[in-house]
């Protein structure tokens, strides 16, 4: 999911290893945290020795050929090669059950704009689903062992339940939304309007 999401800030513009955090927190928002920041540098590399990226540092040598792709004080720049494109291509259009999970689904989601639409509603079916099933197991268990349970761990999984039915109705709407050919409610979301967490 790192390498996805690396790979797409890259397709907006060359960055350095602090820039690249900084969007990633931004783009990911609440999902940031499920992504270590100790493997960024380690998925840099993987991705340099694959091709998939490339890096340039102001050097007196080149500083005319690369100066957009360079800071002021020659850190490294990386940029996306034409591998990396294709690589970039190949990861957003999967669809599998590792982009239902919370983490998965959540980077596959910042770059849904990038993503064909059959495939966004694969994903968002396939979420729907993965929430249902666990919507139904706090249900089971408030429904079998309420009594057995304390009052704070009642209401956290009451807490879950509700978390869970406000997500399978976002989804719904997304999934609506993505039938009818509409984009979600930009408006609405620059005012904190629905999502899974309201």
């Amino acid at each position: 999911m790192l390498e996805l999401a690396i790979l797409g800030l890259l397709q907006e513009s060359p960055m350095h290893g602090y820039e690249l955090r900084k969007e990633l927190a931004t783009k990911l928002g609440a999902i940031r945290a499920a992504i270590s920041y100790g493997s960024l540098y380690p998925t840099l590399r993987r991705l340099q020795s694959a091709g998939c990226i490339a890096e340039a540092s102001e050097t007196p040598a080149d500083a005319e050929e690369v100066p957009a792709l360079t800071s002021r004080r020659g850190r490294i720049v990386y940029k996306i090669t034409a591998e990396g494109k294709e690589r970039f291509a190949e990861l957003i259009a999967q669809a599998g059950p590792e982009t239902y999970d919370d983490t998965g689904f959540g980077v596959h989601f910042a770059f849904f704009s990038r993503t064909d639409q059959a495939t966004r509603l694969r994903i968002l079916e396939g979420r729907r689903r993965k929430i249902e099933e666990r919507r139904e197991g706090l249900r089971d268990v408030l429904g079998r062992a309420a009594e057995r349970l304390d009052a704070y761990t009642l209401e956290l999984q009451r807490h879950g339940l509700d978390a869970c039915e406000r997500e399978v109705r976002w989804l719904e709407e997304l999934i609506a939304n993505e039938r009818s050919g509409r984009a979600p409610d930009a408006g609405r979301a620059a005012e904190g309007g629905s999502g899974p967490d309201r």
